[in-house]
C-alpha cells in the first residue's frame, strides 16, 4: 500500500513540475490529489499518463493523506500549512513562509537530510518542513562536499537568475517582450522594474535598509542555517533573459588548503552534483542544457590566486526541479526511506 499526497498550487510552474517530478521518479503513491484555489477547481492538470481535476484546497480533508507540497506562496502557506499539519499530515512547503522559523527545518537533502530523524521524533512539532530558495538549493548542494572536506569560510556569489523563478507572469513579460523588439514596440514593464529582454537587472525581491536585496539576504541566511553558521556569504542577485535554469558565479574561501583537482573529484562523488568541467570551447554546462535535469552542473573548477585557499566554481541548475519541485519530492522520499511516517488511514 502507497502513500497518499497532495500537491497544492497545481496549477503553477511549481505545481504542475511536482506533478511531473512525482511521475517521472515514480514516487510510492497510491494517491495524489491536485489542490488550488475555488477559481481553479475543475482545471485538469497532467500527472503522468493521468489527468487530474483540480479540488478545493479549503474542502479538502488533510486527515486522509500522508504528505502535502504547498507550492502557493507565502501569504497561502502562512494560512494553511499549520492547519494542514495540525491533522498529521506532513507539509513540505516550497515558500520562504516558514524558512528562518527555528522550529521549522530547512532541508536540502544532499546536505542535511539527517536533521529530519531528530524532528520527526519531536512529540509537538509543527509538521511542516522548508524548501529553500531555489539559488540557496543550488549552491549549497555544490558547498557540502567542498565544506566537509577543507571548512568554508567565506562565500561570494552573483546569480544569474531566470525568469521563471518569478512565475508564469515573468515568463509571458520575457516573451511578449522579445517578440515586441522585433515586430511591434516592446511593452512597458509590469513584472520587472526594467525591460527584461536583452537586458539584465541586479535587483530580486525588495531592497532591504542594509542594501542588500531580499533574495541576497536569503541566500546568506539559508546557507548558514543549512550548511553552517560560522560561514560567511555575500550575494548580488541578478535576473536574466533566461525561461529556465540558475546560474552562480561563486567564489569560495577555505580554512584549509584545497585544490582545483582534489575539488573536482569530490564534487563528482557528490550525490546530487554532476561535474562537466573542460577547458576547452563547450566544456562547461549553461542554463539551456540543464533544463529537464535533476542534477546541479558544477564548472569552471579553479583555484584563486588572489587569496589563500581559494576556489571558483561555475554553477548551474534547473531551478524549477533541483531549486523547488524535485527538493521538496527528495525530502518526501528522505522522510519515507528513513521510515519517519505512518500511513494516514
Amino acid at each position: 500500500m502507497g502513500y497518499k499526497i497532495a500537491v497544492v498550487g497545481a496549477t503553477g510552474n511549481v505545481g504542475r513540475e511536482m506533478l511531473n517530478i512525482l511521475a517521472e521518479r515514480e514516487f510510492p503513491a497510491d494517491e495524489v490529489h491536485a489542490l488550488a484555489s475555488r477559481r481553479s477547481i475543475g482545471v485538469e492538470v497532467s500527472y503522468g499518463d493521468k489527468i487530474l481535476k483540480c479540488k478545493d484546497l479549503e474542502t479538502f480533508d488533510f486527515s486522509k493523506v500522508d504528505f502535502c507540497v504547498m507550492s502557493a506562496g507565502s501569504a497561502v502557506s502562512k494560512d494553511w500549512s499549520p492547519k494542514i499539519g495540525a491533522t498529521g499530515c506532513i507539509v513540505i512547503d516550497n515558500s520562504s513562509c516558514w524558512r528562518y522559523d527555528p522550529e521549522v527545518p530547512l532541508i536540502v537533502p544532499e546536505v542535511n537530510a539527517g536533521v529530519l530523524v531528530d524532528y520527526m521524533k519531536k512529540a509537538n512539532r509543527k509538521n511542516i518542513i522548508a524548501n529553500p530558495n531555489c539559488s540557496t538549493a543550488q549552491l549549497v548542494v555544490a558547498l557540502k562536499p567542498l565544506h566537509d572536506a577543507a571548512v568554508i569560510k567565506r562565500v561570494v556569489v552573483a546569480t544569474y537568475q531566470s525568469v521563471s523563478g518569478a512565475g508564469k507572469d515573468a515568463m509571458d513579460e520575457l516573451w511578449t517582450q522579445t517578440k515586441g523588439i522585433f515586430v511591434t514596440d516592446a511593452p512597458e514593464p509590469k513584472k520587472f522594474t526594467k525591460q527584461i529582454a536583452f537586458n539584465v537587472i541586479p535587483h530580486i525581491d525588495v531592497f532591504l535598509d542594509s542594501g542588500d536585496t531580499k533574495e541576497e539576504w536569503k541566500m546568506s541566511a539559508e546557507t548558514k542555517k543549512i550548511l553552517d553558521p560560522k560561514i560567511k556569504v555575500t550575494a548580488t542577485c541578478v535576473r536574466v533573459p533566461v525561461f529556465v535554469g540558475h546560474s552562480e558565479a561563486v567564489n569560495i574561501e577555505f580554512e584549509k588548503q584545497i585544490s582545483a583537482e582534489e575539488a573536482r573529484e569530490m564534487l563528482r562523488e557528490a550525490p546530487g552534483c554532476m561535474v562537466v568541467d573542460k577547458r576547452e570551447n563547450g566544456g562547461y554546462v549553461t542554463p539551456v542544457e540543464c533544463v529537464g535535469d535533476y542534477a546541479t552542473f558544477i564548472s569552471r573548477i579553479r583555484e584563486d590566486a588572489t587569496i589563500e585557499n581559494g576556489l571558483n566554481l561555475w554553477i548551474v541548475s534547473d531551478n524549477l526541479r533541483k531549486g523547488a519541485a524535485l527538493n521538496a519530492v527528495q525530502i518526501a522520499e528522505s522522510i519515507i526511506n528513513r521510515g519517519l511516517v505512518k500511513k494516514a488511514a
